[in-house]
């Protein structure tokens, strides 16, 4: 499939080679392949989708005045208003058609985007399986009966498998990151009050966070950048760090592991979270271990305390009046809520703080919390079989998230031994957004970046195989792969020019050959011929040959240091290509180089022409204020050789 992530969409059109109408047909395409897939809601009709598209074009014919969002295929949870579409929560009966959209959706759409449609959800954002809809249980697209997540299962599962760039969902318990673990993709859990909830129909009106599913860190920070702000009239907005739309070049962290992490019998599990933790660890962070029990505790409230009451304050009315109406489930989940008293709210408020003041004692010692997503998995089948109990397993690491006001993102780590997907969640205090990309986006790119869905399977569910996961006995789990899944190709077009090296391996994203080992991208002192090209051959690097970047970037000539070396900056506006060496090198050797770098210097992931992404050395943009701007030589050595050649000043 031709690839939607943003930079690669931005590529397209600013080339010519496609225009907003050619991707909303691709877009329309691959949704009618799917066929009946339970992903969608409400789809805008195909003529209202390709008119938006065609109108982008006349709007902003001018590819440098285009907003960031420009021609990009995007959908939106069906809990989440949009003028002139229904907004059901997944229950047909409470539907009604807003006549003003949600302040995030007026934002996506004046940056460019294009809505779809709306997809399905847990009914009222209740549940984290993707199986309590009245429109169908959604699985994974990566393994045919896995449960896609939820709530905002729908959403997920139309960026995992292609069919939009990014989508909207929501995130009370965890409903923006269970569904990304199982589906591959990366889930951007906001600070509670960074993003407006106005035009949502809440959950929990006091946790609830609009959230982005994407298929890089990059792609979701960028539409979290968009979306965020203050909005006056939510009374839940509140004023915090409006994240940068690129992640910030990576630099060691403290990072906090839990002590005995609890994946309730699923050994493939555990063994993938280790192999994750290992992975932080070799990109040079501290690693720190964390008693979780407090964080623990009060993700129990959610669901054994007075938050429950909540719920039912935000749709009890209309629950209770028909409840034949309602999913059996979610109303049985509901009905638990109807009994709490207001002594109730005071006690699980009292016991929250003190869990609080706990927790703020561990952060004293990490900058982020290290989790695996979710401790397991489970199919449609299994999880129709024990639907309450089974959720709050899927809940585990993610309940205490929006109680304990933290920020999190979560990202694949590629798969268990069983061909189960697996995620991490890296997490911090409310603020820290930002960030958290940077590691999350290094960490993804060291994994290899998004999972490859495969096509789409007729296997019935009960027709698969088992897998090692908390019960031995299962007849109807997904039968694991006999190899491991090849890896993904979004993004790894050719350039123009590609460097003979890797005529036959395109770069996927994050930086990896399929196959082989990361990549690197280098740009100045560590290039051949230049001082610190040592610590490179040292290291066992093998030199792919060279590239240019994406136009992104602008080059600095850094003062100061006792070698010279420039900074790499990426910029929103008036970036140039930059020619840089590409080298192959272990994931160990990568982590043993990132604890050399100095500031302002650093390693992050590095857009290359045509689509494809290296690690790199990046530059803080602090740093440039009294730096010279080279970016017109278009590289480090012609600029250096621009300095020899220069004649002596009389």
């Amino acid at each position: 499939m031709t690839p939607l992530d943003l930079d690669s969409l931005a590529h397209r059109y600013r080339t010519g080679s496609a225009c907003p109408a050619d991707v909303a047909e691709e877009v329309l395409g691959r949704i009618a392949a799917r066929g009946d897939d339970h992903v969608w809601i409400t789809l805008r009709p195909a003529a209202d989708l390709l008119g938006d598209a065609a109108a982008l074009a006349l709007r902003w014919p001018d590819p440098n005045s285009r907003p960031s969002l420009y021609g990009v295929p995007f959908a939106v949870k069906d809990n989440v208003d949009v003028a002139g579409l229904p907004t059901t929560a997944a229950c047909p009966d409470y539907a009604y058609v807003p006549d003003r959209s949600a302040p995030l959706v007026d934002r996506l759409l004046e940056a460019g985007a294009l809505l779809v449609g709306k997809t399905n959800l847990d009914q009222f954002a209740t549940g984290l399986s993707g199986t309590r809809s009245p429109y169908g249980a959604c699985e994974s697209p990566l393994v045919p009966g896995l449960i896609s997540g939820g709530s905002s299962s729908g959403s997920a599962v139309a960026v995992g498998a292609g069919l939009v760039t990014f989508a909207i969902g929501t995130d009370t318990a965890g409903s923006g990151r269970v569904p990304a673990a199982l589906t591959g993709t990366v889930g951007v859990k906001p600070s509670r009050g960074l993003v407006s909830t106005l035009g949502v129909v809440p959950a929990c009106a006091s946790l609830d966070c609009p959230s982005v599913f994407a298929r890089s860190v990059a792609d979701g920070l960028a539409v979290l950048s968009v979306i965020a702000g203050q909005e006056p009239a939510d009374p839940w907005s509140r004023v915090l760090p409006l994240p940068s739309p690129v992640p910030p070049a990576a630099r060691p962290l403290r990072i906090g592991v839990p002590y005995s992490p609890e994946f309730f019998g699923d050994t493939a599990a555990a063994v993938a979270f280790e192999e994750a933790v290992r992975r932080l660890a070799g990109l040079g962070h501290r690693l720190v271990p964390v008693d979780l029990d407090p964080f623990l505790a009060a993700g129990r409230l959610l669901y054994d305390g007075p938050w429950l009451a909540e719920r039912v304050a935000a749709v009890g009315d209309f629950v209770f009046r028909n409840p034949d109406r309602v999913h059996p489930v979610t109303l049985k989940v509901l009905s638990n809520g109807g009994d709490l008293s207001a002594v109730d709210a005071f006690e699980g408020l009292y016991r929250l703080r003190a869990l609080r003041a706990r927790t703020r004692q561990a952060w004293a010692s990490m900058d982020v919390l290290a989790v695996p997503t979710v401790p397991t998995t489970y199919t449609v089948a299994e999880m129709l079989r024990d639907p309450i109990e089974r959720n709050a397993v899927l809940g585990h690491y993610t309940t205490f998230t929006n109680l304990l006001d933290l920020a999190a993102i979560s990202v694949p780590a590629g798969r268990t031994a069983t061909g189960r997907p697996h995620g991490i969640t890296l997490l911090g205090p409310a603020g820290s957004d930002e960030l958290l990309a940077g590691p999350a986006a290094a960490f993804h790119a060291l994994t290899g970046g998004p999972i490859a869905p495969p096509g789409r399977s007729s296997a019935r569910t009960d027709e698969l195989a088992t897998h090692s996961g908390p019960s031995s006995a299962r007849s109807d789990g997904p039968a694991a792969p006999s190899s491991p899944p090849p890896a993904w190709n979004d993004g790894s077009a050719a350039s123009s020019s590609p460097p003979s090296a890797w005529n036959d391996e395109p770069v996927a994203p994050g930086g990896r050959t399929p196959g082989t080992q990361p990549v690197l991208a280098v740009v100045g002192a560590h290039r051949s011929g230049q001082p610190l090209h040592g610590e490179l051959t040292a290291l066992g690097a093998t030199a792919l040959g060279t590239a240019l970047t994406a136009p992104l970037y602008r080059l600095y000539a850094l003062n100061g240091g006792e070698v010279a070396r420039p900074g790499l900056v990426r910029v929103t506006t008036g970036g140039v290509p930059v020619e840089v060496e590409l080298y192959g090198l272990s994931p160990s050797a990568l982590g043993a180089l990132l604890t050399r770098i100095a500031p302002p210097l650093s390693l992050g992931t590095v857009r290359l022409d045509g689509g494809r992404t290296a690690h790199g050395f990046l530059c803080e943009a602090y740093a440039t204020g009294e730096a010279t701007d080279i970016s017109r030589h278009g590289s480090w050595p012609d600029y250096l050789l621009s300095r020899a050649s220069a004649p002596d000043p009389a």
